[in-house]
């Protein structure tokens, strides 16, 4: 069969995309895609966001593909462009084409893709093996509908949602995934044009952030693949690729040391001369797994810090403390290690001078970067259900759920509150005389002056 996979357009509002200039490629898809094309389907990914289609290009593409079925995977701030991009696929090419949706979004909000979002069935959560045995019996109507787990589909005006799939449980029996099929040379960090290869290790979550969907979507077990599997990927694409600069999309690669250790003894043992950059924890890493991420190529890390008190770590379950922060992040640098760090403002019961001390906490702290975002509930996630129970949420517009623009009130602070110190904390951190002097000595004042205007520019076109 002829599988056309989209990856929604209309993350251009999303905050990582604005302020640190990030587009990463829809891994999820690609494994999906290799997944069919293992079995004999042909496949096609259109990658919107990154080659900046809009919906009337998609349907230009659909209609010279002429695809037999369309997937659609989305987040939830592009979720309301996946369902007129169904609506309008339905209505101008074929009114009978099988359409598949995927993604955080519509995993919790099936019944909503299912009447409003024009889908006729929705893979849930994890979905190389769930989409291969649904186009399986979109194609040959084996095995029986009801016996595809991990789906939501309607019967007649009913919406039925199966049982849920086990997570594949050794990742290294999944293909690579199907790169040949994504724009290579579009992926960039900065906004610069670099060729990247990016890497999911891992799958899951054991933390439960109450604002996060990950250990909801990818499940509360973590999986991860062996060291030789990833190495092995590394070393084929950078080779394929021409590239050294590897990015890991796992939130959390360093959950295990002895994972750690094992991987990078990996990459020096095969002379690999790789840049690479990951997500962890402050409470993962010590002197000896920094030794060894720097040794093997790691460049910079990713922490979600989060806040300036152990009381908002608490309540939104991140077991970690602010002593762990303190120490983690002069010690990463210390080892050569540049660091990320993502703070968060706007939690329900936080007070204005809450959000204002975390952002003095963040320059405090004096990462090489900070990320700032404004606590979003989306659907899943315990802070939906917790801003749904306090009568919280003013927009249920999931085009605002972007981190940037506030769509929730506090018990102490307004949304025009919350939005005006998001564009605060970014010029308060980033402006400083001696963030801007180190940055002329590092040379990347234009980099930092990429982030710092995009920024502000987003933050006032879509917020005041």
């Amino acid at each position: 069969m002829k599988v056309l996979l989209i990856y929604s357009p209309g993350l251009k509002p999303l905050e990582i995309y604005q302020s640190i200039g990030v587009r990463a490629p829809p891994l999820g898809l690609a494994y999906i895609a290799s997944v069919l094309e293992k079995i004999g389907h042909k496949v096609r990914i259109i990658d919107a966001p990154t080659l900046g289609f809009n919906i009337k290009m998609i349907l230009e593409a659909v209609k010279r593909f002429k695809p037999d079925v369309v997937g659609i995977s989305s987040v939830t701030p592009t979720v309301k462009a996946s369902y007129k991009i169904a609506r309008l696929i339905k209505r101008d090419f074929d009114k009978d084409i099988p359409i598949i949706m995927g993604g955080p979004h519509v995993s919790y909000m099936y019944t909503e893709a299912l009447t409003e979002g024009n889908a006729d069935y929705v893979v849930i959560g994890e979905g190389e093996v769930t989409t291969r045995e649904l186009i399986q019996y979109i194609e040959v109507g084996k095995p029986s509908l009801q016996d595809i787990l991990g789906i939501a589909y309607k019967l007649g005006d009913k919406v039925v949602r199966n049982r849920n799939r086990p997570w594949i449980r050794n990742l290294d029996t999944l293909p690579e995934p199907a790169r040949h099929l994504l724009p290579m040379d579009h992926y960039t960090v900065f906004n610069k044009p670099l060729r990247i290869v990016h890497i999911m290790a891992s799958r899951g979550c054991p933390y439960g952030c109450i604002y996060c969907a990950t250990s909801y979507y990818w499940g509360r077990r973590y999986r991860i693949r062996s060291p030789e599997n990833v190495v092995d990927e590394i070393e084929r694409n950078i080779e394929k690729y021409k590239t050294n600069i590897i990015v890991f999309t796992d939130d959390e690669l360093t959950l295990s040391k002895r994972w750690v250790i094992k991987f990078a003894r990996e990459i020096m043992n095969r002379g690999l001369d790789i840049n690479y950059t990951c997500g962890s924890r402050v409470n993962n890493v010590d002197r000896e797994m920094l030794r060894y991420l720097r040794l093997s190529g790691c460049t910079a890390i990713y922490y979600g810090i989060e806040s300036y008190n152990d009381r908002d770590l608490m309540l939104i379950r991140k077991k970690i403390s602010t002593s762990q922060v303190n120490k983690a992040i002069p010690l990463t640098q210390e080892y050569g290690i540049e660091v990320a760090g993502s703070f968060i403002i706007g939690f329900p019961w936080q007070t204005v001078d809450d959000m204002k001390n975390t952002v003095k906490y963040a320059i405090k702290l004096n990462p090489d970067y900070a990320q700032f975002t404004v606590a979003t509930p989306y659907p899943g996630t315990p802070l939906y259900y917790y801003c749904l129970k306090h009568n919280l949420i003013e927009s249920f517009d999931w085009d605002d759920y972007t981190t940037i623009k506030p769509v929730i009130r506090g018990f102490m602070f307004t949304r025009e509150m919350a939005g005006r110190l998001l564009s605060w904390a970014y010029r308060k951190f980033y402006l400083r005389v001696d963030y801007i002097f180190r940055n002329i000595i590092k040379g990347r004042l234009e980099t930092i002056g990429d982030i710092v205007s995009s920024a502000i520019k987003n933050l006032f076109e879509k917020i005041l």
